[in-house]
């Protein structure tokens, strides 16, 4: 049987600078998120000053944010938070899925990792409910990404 080369997942998040894009539209679900994300980065030990966090309207101004931080090229990783919750009109399709296409897009176009904390909920008790360890899990995703790729891009020399 042949041995795989794995590349093992990593946490380690000290000293890396880090970018949060907050969508306002649904705050309280935002700020729940935040904390969840802050959580996490202050458990791995990136301190305060390696965080940028920038406030948009809404999930539909997420990815351009993403962008102007990736073309800086300041950011090991960047984290997108903010809550779409349905309402009765067909808007709800539309700003879920092109905020995750303009995430994506921005992810992809500028090689950095993107942990994706946009919840996209029935209810607004259900982002309540989610808020706090969506925020976290963003955040982990984004870190671990970023570790990955930098391992990846190592090892393509």
């Amino acid at each position: 049987m042949m041995k795989l080369h794995e590349i093992p997942n990593k946490t380690h998040a000290a000293g890396m600078r880090i970018g949060i894009v907050l969508a306002r539209f649904n705050a309280e679900t935002g700020e729940g998120l935040l904390k969840g994300a802050l959580r996490f980065l202050r458990e791995k030990e990136v301190i305060d000053a390696h965080i940028t966090l920038v406030r948009v309207p809404g999930a539909l101004e997420i990815p351009l944010a993403l962008q102007g931080m990736a073309q800086t090229g300041r950011f090991h990783a960047l984290i997108a938070l903010g809550a779409v919750i349905r309402g009765e009109t067909y808007h709800f399709e539309i700003v879920s899925n092109e905020s995750a296409r303009g995430i994506s897009d921005v992810a992809l176009d500028f090689d950095i990792a993107i942990g994706n904390g946009v919840l996209t909920c029935e209810t607004d008790e259900q982002a309540l409910a989610r808020m706090d360890q969506k925020g976290y899990e963003a955040a982990l995703a984004a870190v671990e990404l970023a570790n990955t790729l930098e391992r990846l891009r190592k090892n393509a020399d």
